[in-house]
């Protein structure tokens, strides 16, 4: 399964940090680079259980019928949490509904040491995070 350029992009700018605390100030920096959600999405609906903060997922389907792809947009109410919302979105928007439940998160997330450096709350709300994801690419198949 091909990698997404996006995602590569920040594994190597991962590799340009010498310390955690750049690394981790680069995915706040992701975060804040993205647009937030309108008041108006963030809903029970799109809201993502099992994270300590506040997330919403709102998925986007694009592309043809017979190959539809996923894109979400995403927001949180806290900033290093916006930032793993980035990183998701930049493994997994484009990709084909069919490969969404495929891809290796956690063998991904893992090239950037990110378990090791996120509390455990925050570690089971990217599962969920991913979790969401998966679910929505199902229900849309």
């Amino acid at each position: 399964m091909a990698e997404t350029p996006s995602f590569e992009e920040i594994v190597e700018n991962f590799e340009l940090f010498d310390s955690w605390e750049d690394r981790y100030r680069y995915v706040i920096d992701l975060g804040k680079d993205m647009p937030p959600l309108a008041d108006d999405q963030k809903t029970s609906a799109t809201k993502v259980d099992g994270c300590a903060s506040q997330v919403w997922l709102v998925p986007r389907l694009t592309g043809e019928r017979g190959n539809p792809r996923l894109n979400f947009d995403g927001d949180s109410d806290a900033m290093i949490v916006r930032g793993l919302i980035a990183v998701l979105r930049a493994l997994y928007n484009g990709r084909p509904l069919s490969e969404v439940g495929q891809v290796d998160a956690e063998g991904q997330l893992a090239r950037l040491e990110l378990q090791a450096h996120l509390s455990a709350q925050r570690s089971n709300g990217l599962k969920a995070m991913i979790a969401r994801l998966r679910d929505l690419a199902r229900a849309a198949a």
